[in-house]
């Protein structure tokens, strides 16, 4: 008799199929399925020496490859996809059967889906999946929700694909319903601002010094070995070393249209239901909005002249100074997106463990850095950190960084380089040290135009002016 499956999986494209690779290699059982049979026949005929697989024409013979309760692991397109297939299966699943949305879907479509198959008896859990095709492969980071007892039917399976750092799986339940694939939303936005950071560098370095793609790779290089040692930093020195056909750069000839896929919009939408200042994801997003809108900057290029700054030799001092603005912008970055999702977990009752989710940001996703290790640290305290920029050790990284951080803005300036999130991180760093800001105007001329009241400070209650009328002040 043949040997029941473990865990299968739905959608074989690239992410998928090197997931259900990564089980089988790990001694998983794979029941394998796709709409299209050829991509099914392409795995097994190329990687079937690997493990076990089950391939299935059907959907009736897919789940029939299964041990119970099933596990079924869905890896297509967010959105409507998703509910398509889910659709199809649940009339061929049983009760107690778990299936795991494994894509970067929206965690409010993730909610509805939850509850939706829990009074179909059908136990559903969103898991982010962080990686990308290498890192699904290989051992990715892991951000799985739903129910606790769900999850502890699938926990052997997914902490040992898991990628492994000094030992722990990056891989833990993150919390109820959409929980999981909300944290996997903010690393996404995260990486947002990680990513135009560095590219931010990358100008700096190459508009104001002229440094060329081999010597800026070198110089990526060396960072790597410093505070700044992260998976970004190290394919960025990986993709200016490259070389084309033709001999040059690589990176010379790329179009300079940046895509998305929509998380880190989601990212910043919901810190603006959250209240949350968002500043250095919502300017990455934004950049790769004026980024793909390519036809009307060679138009403004045209009508707005840029003035290429005259050639500047790089001194080691300038380039630490860039190297310590976006060391200073990346742990703004984290910190905004930390208290993110610390504002979500009290809005939506997730109890979410922050030290967790850096312990398993460490290793396999496409974020993991060193100074995850710190922020593990700042947050497995049992006091509430309630910024990550007031901790110690981050505070004393940021105060040392800030001389070269603000020269390299000022130079920015001066020289007509869109540093968005470069100079939104600064601000929101000055802003959140100043004990009183500017708010206070604005709060007047909101009760001049609309009678919003104001507060006090020498007394308690809200006030307005008649600004109108005789100019008096009632409480009110």
């Amino acid at each position: 008799m043949t040997e029941l499956a473990d865990l299968g999986v739905m959608g074989l494209a690239v992410m998928g199929a090197n997931l259900a690779r990564n089980a089988a290699r790990k001694g998983f059982g794979v029941a394998l399925y796709n709409r299209h049979g050829d991509k099914t026949d392409t795995l097994v005929s190329e990687f079937g020496h690997e493990g076990r697989f089950s391939p299935a024409k059907d959907l009736a013979g897919f789940v029939a490859a299964l041990a119970k309760p099933r596990v079924i692991i869905i890896m297509v397109k967010a959105g409507k996809p998703v509910d398509d297939v889910i659709d199809d299966l649940v009339p061929h699943l049983d009760d107690g059967d778990i299936v795991i949305d494994g894509g970067n879907s929206l965690f409010t479509d993730t909610d509805r889906r939850f509850e939706t198959l829990k009074s179909k008896n059908i136990r559903f859990i969103g898991m982010g999946v962080s990686g990308g095709e290498e890192g699904a492969l290989e051992g990715p980071s892991m951000m799985p929700g739903g129910e606790r007892e769900a999850y502890a039917r699938i926990e052997p399976m997914v902490t040992k694909m898991a990628a492994q750092v000094d030992g722990t799986p990056c891989c833990t339940f993150i919390g109820p319903g959409g929980a999981g694939h909300y944290v996997k939303m903010v690393h996404n936005g995260i990486e947002y601002a990680d990513m135009q950071l560095i590219t931010e560098a990358y100008d700096l370095m190459k508009t104001v010094y002229g440094l060329d793609a081999p010597a800026m790779a070198d110089v990526f290089k060396q960072w790597k070995s410093g505070d700044l040692d992260s998976y970004l930093i190290e394919i960025t020195a990986a993709v200016l070393a490259k070389t084309d056909s033709t001999g040059h750069p690589l990176v010379d000839s790329i179009v300079d249209q940046a895509e998305q896929k929509g998380t880190g919009r989601w990212t910043a939408a919901n810190a603006l239901e959250l209240g949350v200042p968002l500043t250095g994801i919502t300017e990455a997003v934004f950049a790769r909005v004026l980024s793909s809108q390519r036809k009307l900057r060679l138009e403004a290029a045209k009508a707005l002249p840029f003035k290429q700054p005259a050639g500047r030799k790089a001194q080691a001092a300038d380039l630490d100074a860039i190297r310590d603005a976006l060391y200073a912008s990346k742990i703004v970055a984290y910190a905004q997106g930390f208290e993110q999702m610390t504002a979500a977990s009290q809005q939506y009752g997730w109890d979410l463990k922050l030290g967790e989710v850096a312990t398993i940001w460490r290793g396999g996703c496409i974020i993991r850095a060193r100074f995850l290790d710190r922020i593990r640290d700042a947050y497995g305290s049992e006091t509430t950190l309630s910024n990550l920029i007031l901790q110690d050790y981050f505070r004393d990284a940021v105060l040392k960084a800030e001389p070269g951080w603000r020269r390299v803005v000022s130079l920015a300036v001066e020289h007509g380089v869109a540093i968005p999130a470069f100079s939104s991180s600064l601000s929101y760093y000055d802003g959140l040290r100043r004990e009183r800001g500017p708010a206070n105007l604005l709060q007047g001329l909101r009760d001049y135009f609309g009678a919003h009241t104001y507060r006090r400070l020498d007394q308690e209650g809200s006030f307005h002016t008649r600004w109108s009328q005789d100019g008096s002040e009632v409480k009110v």
